[in-house]
């Protein structure tokens, strides 16, 4: 699948490029799932990203400042929202991670764990884009304390990151996502697909 994220999106608290992830659900959204994030607030936003094709949303900093909006969204959007925790030694940063926050990641995944989300993205904030590897240990742990799958994000760099991701699935580790290394050639991305289903096939 597609992982998007509106960035200016996030830091603005509603989204600003809009036309942009617009021209790329309608090129891609009917051969590939795609999931977005940043900037997402409301129920109307929500709708308005689905109706395009956009197959998840992510939610993350509402998810924080408001909780009960994604007990709203997972009532009025069934099965298609994802909750997205970024977090630096465990405790969740919001706003485009401009502001770390007193919550802990798995507290606030417990939370969401009742209310129907499809599973979370974790981000290690202190490995994302700095190809230090992924930080499979954290990702396992949230998955274990929360009952969720979770996506594992941030500093996956190499086949050695998804083989210890792939082997954590029994653990709740449902995937990865990755930019960099497919940007900067650290990681062939059909490599790591065949690699990542070959231990679902086990």
């Amino acid at each position: 699948r597609l992982h998007l994220v509106d960035l200016n999106g996030a830091f603005a608290g509603e989204p600003k490029n809009f036309p942009a992830i617009k021209e790329i659900l309608a090129a891609v959204a009917q051969h590939i799932p795609v999931q977005l994030g940043g900037g997402i607030r409301n129920l109307a936003t929500i709708e308005k990203y689905l109706a395009l094709g956009l197959n998840d949303v992510i939610i993350g900093t509402a998810a924080v400042d408001n909780p009960d909006f994604v007990r709203e969204a997972c009532r009025e959007f069934p099965g298609r929202i994802i909750v997205g925790l970024d977090a630096k030694d465990g405790m969740v940063a919001v706003d485009g991670w401009a502001k770390i926050t007193p919550h802990r990641a798995a507290d606030l995944g417990r939370r969401f764990a009742g209310d129907g989300v499809n599973g979370i993205i974790y981000t290690d904030i202190g490995r994302d884009g700095m190809m230090k590897g992924i930080n499979t240990e954290a990702t396992v742990r949230l998955a274990q304390e929360t009952g969720l799958p979770v996506t594992a994000s941030g500093g996956l760099t190499n086949l050695d990151d998804v083989r210890a991701l792939a082997a954590a699935e029994p653990h709740g580790v449902s995937g990865a996502i990755t930019g960099r290394a497919i940007y900067e050639g650290s990681i062939d991305f059909a490599e790591a697909q065949r690699l990542a289903d070959s231990f679902t096939q086990r």
